[in-house]
């Protein structure tokens, strides 16, 4: 079941969250030795929390809106008496988180329960869910296929039927890109609206957390569950809490919705471009909007997540640099020597490219483009070929996703079947705090069956 139908059933007394948490524990049993999606499974936590949450409802207490629901997060964000791996070897040498992440904790008190952490591709520096040290995670609709990274096991538990929500975080894409191998729905917030305190940080200045799900309803919950300032995250807003889901069916009277040309229209394979023309299409979208300097902002998102990155892994390189992936290692080593100057000019640019692309939300209100150039490519695969040109796989999967994490907006990655082989995604994209607007999108392309997340059928 989705996330709303487990907790009304809970809340309504027609099951329990120990039943409903002993499903998820054996689905996991029977499915993951062939996805490894999890590292870590909390059976005896989940179901002491199962308990409790039943043990309330039998007291008479107010059911939560998450009431029952079996979750997972990436395993960068703390989980009391565990070490946050963040998908390292190095990390689990650290001291054991001494409580949850904000978000956990956030979502254990709408009635959610955590059953698991997930796998991940090495220090979020991946897209393409593969980890030297946990084993690649696999995609559950193809399974000699990449799942997308770096929130690797967050795709393939949504797409497998695990858990009905997971946490993912997204710096350059890492939400946006399993979402669309997998074929599930993903949010990635504006950069500050949801906390990131209790994670294991990558590029602070581009890091953001949300979730993943089956459907539009349960990111709206989860989201709404997870809202609201917080003083030990120092980029969290201090906005109140604007919940979405009240607003979810408003449909689209009045809504300006335009297509991203340009950049956006160009250097992927045909049906990367044909998804966006079938949601175009559903939604009766047919004005084009270019993002200026798209390419440019790839390349600054680059330059700072190189730098960012390298500066907060510098002792680890030093004294373990033989831990480390090999392929992540050598990245993180060529950010370190990346000139202060060059990472200067990108952040002013930044500056100037966000206006830019505010200035084009006076005149519409959501803007589509691609979340990926292409399909989940073959699990080792090094190289693909895009608009005839040969390019390494990881470095390039990110094409359409970095130009909108650098600026921080909202986007909702919408899964897109167009036959009976691995979905593509489309990117619903917002103007910052309108994570609603996007979730309105989205919810009206999977009501009219454009877009939907199925639950994969596992050989």
């Amino acid at each position: 079941m989705d996330a709303a139908s487990i907790a009304a059933a809970v809340a309504g007394g027609r099951t329990s969250a120990r039943t409903i948490v002993t499903e998820a524990l054996g689905r996991i049993a029977r499915c993951d030795d062939r996805l490894n999606a999890f590292t870590d499974v909390l059976g005896a936590r989940a179901l002491a929390r199962a308990d409790a949450v039943d043990a309330a409802l039998r007291g008479g207490d107010t059911a939560g809106p998450l009431a029952g629901v079996p979750f997972a997060v990436k395993n960068l964000i703390d989980i009391a008496g565990l070490p946050t791996r963040a998908g390292s070897k190095i990390n689990r040498d650290r001291a054991p988180a001494a409580q949850d992440g904000t978000l956990v904790r956030r979502l254990e008190a709408a009635g959610a329960i955590l059953i698991g952490a997930l796998n991940m591709g090495e220090y979020a520096y991946d897209f393409t869910g593969e980890n030297v040290h946990d084993g690649d995670a696999h995609n559950p609709h193809a399974l000699d296929r990449m799942t997308g990274g770096s929130s690797s096991g967050s795709g393939a538990a949504i797409a497998a039927g695990m858990v009905p929500l997971t946490l993912g975080s997204d710096t350059n894409g890492s939400i946006r890109v399993p979402a669309a191998f997998c074929g599930c729905f993903g949010l990635k917030p504006t950069y500050g609206r949801l906390s990131r305190a209790g994670s294991f940080p990558f590029v602070g200045s581009l890091d953001h957390l949300g979730p993943m799900a089956r459907t539009v309803t349960d990111l709206a919950l989860a989201y709404d569950a997870m809202q609201g300032p917080d003083p030990d995250d120092p980029v969290a807003t201090t906005r109140a809490s604007e919940p979405a889901l009240p607003i979810l069916e408003s449909g689209l009277d009045g809504l300006r919705i335009a297509v991203a040309g340009g950049y956006f229209a160009r250097g992927g394979d045909p049906d990367a471009f044909a998804a966006v023309a079938r949601v175009a299409e559903a939604l009766g979208a047919s004005r084009t909007v270019e993002l200026p300097e798209a390419q440019r902002a790839r390349a600054a998102a680059y330059l700072i997540t190189a730098a960012e990155g390298a500066t907060l892994h510098l002792d680890r390189l030093r004294t373990r640099p033989r831990d480390f992936d090999p392929a992540v290692r050598d990245r993180l080593i060529a950010g370190a020597m990346i000139p202060a100057p060059f990472v200067e000019r990108a952040q002013r640019f930044r500056r100037w490219y966000r206006a830019a692309v505010l200035g084009l939300f006076d005149s519409v209100d959501v803007i589509l483009a691609p979340t990926t150039p292409c399909r989940a490519p073959e699990g080792g695969q090094t190289h693909f070929v895009l608009d005839g040109v040969s390019l390494p796989v990881r470095a390039n999967i990110g094409v359409f996703t970095q130009p909108i994490s650098f600026i921080g907006l909202p986007v909702v990655a919408a899964p897109v079947w167009l036959d009976d082989g691995l979905p593509l995604g489309v990117q619903v994209i917002a103007p910052p705090w309108r994570e609603d607007l996007a979730l309105r999108v989205a919810r009206h392309l999977e009501r009219i069956g454009t877009c939907a997340a199925p639950i994969a059928e596992l050989p």
